[in-house]
C-alpha cells in the first residue's frame, strides 16, 4: 500500500521539473503593440507564443488581437501556421488562459492599462453576467484565427 502512495508523491514533486516552462515576461518586457511595460499590470498580460519557442507579449488581449491580425507587420514572413497559441489573463481568477477557452466582453466599463479593453472571461454564464454588470456591449470568441460575436439567448 505504501508503494502506490511513494510512487504518487514521486510524481506530484518531480511533475513540475519535467513540464514544459516558460519564464514569461520581466520587469523589463514591454508590449510588442504600444510598448508599454508590461509588468505594472500582471492581471492584463497575454502572449503569442510561437511555434518555435518565441513568445511575445501584451499589455492586454487588444494589442495581443492587433499583432496576430496583423501579424505579417509586427513578424514579416511569420505565418499563422507558426502561431503555438494565444494566451490572456482570465479576468476573476488572473491565471492565464488559451485565448480559445474564454469569452470576451467589449465595450464594458472595466478598463485596461490602455483605456478600452476585451475583458477575457471563463464561462458563458459568467461573461454574460459580466456583460450585463459593467455595461459591456458585446461577447466575442476566438475561434483560432479571429473573434466572432456571440449571439446570446434570450
Amino acid at each position: 500500500m505504501r508503494l502506490p502512495a511513494l510512487i504518487l508523491l514521486l510524481v506530484l514533486i518531480c511533475s513540475p521539473l519535467f513540464a514544459e516552462s516558460h519564464a514569461g515576461p520581466d520587469e523589463q518586457t514591454r508590449c510588442e503593440v504600444c510598448g508599454m511595460f508590461i509588468a505594472p499590470y500582471p492581471n492584463w498580460v497575454a502572449s503569442l507564443e510561437m511555434t518555435d519557442g518565441r513568445h511575445f507579449y501584451f499589455d492586454g488581449p487588444k494589442d495581443l488581437f492587433i499583432f496576430f491580425a496583423d501579424l505579417d507587420k509586427y513578424l514579416p514572413g511569420a505565418s499563422y501556421e507558426q502561431v503555438k497559441r494565444l494566451m490572456v489573463t482570465e479576468y476573476y481568477t488572473a491565471r492565464p488562459v488559451n485565448a480559445k477557452d474564454v469569452y470576451f466582453v467589449t465595450g464594458s466599463d472595466v478598463r485596461g492599462p490602455m483605456g478600452m479593453e476585451l475583458v477575457p472571461v471563463s464561462g458563458l454564464d459568467a461573461a454574460t453576467t459580466f456583460r450585463r454588470d459593467h455595461s459591456g456591449s458585446k461577447l466575442m470568441r476566438f475561434d483560432g484565427r479571429e473573434l466572432l460575436e456571440i449571439q446570446e439567448q434570450q
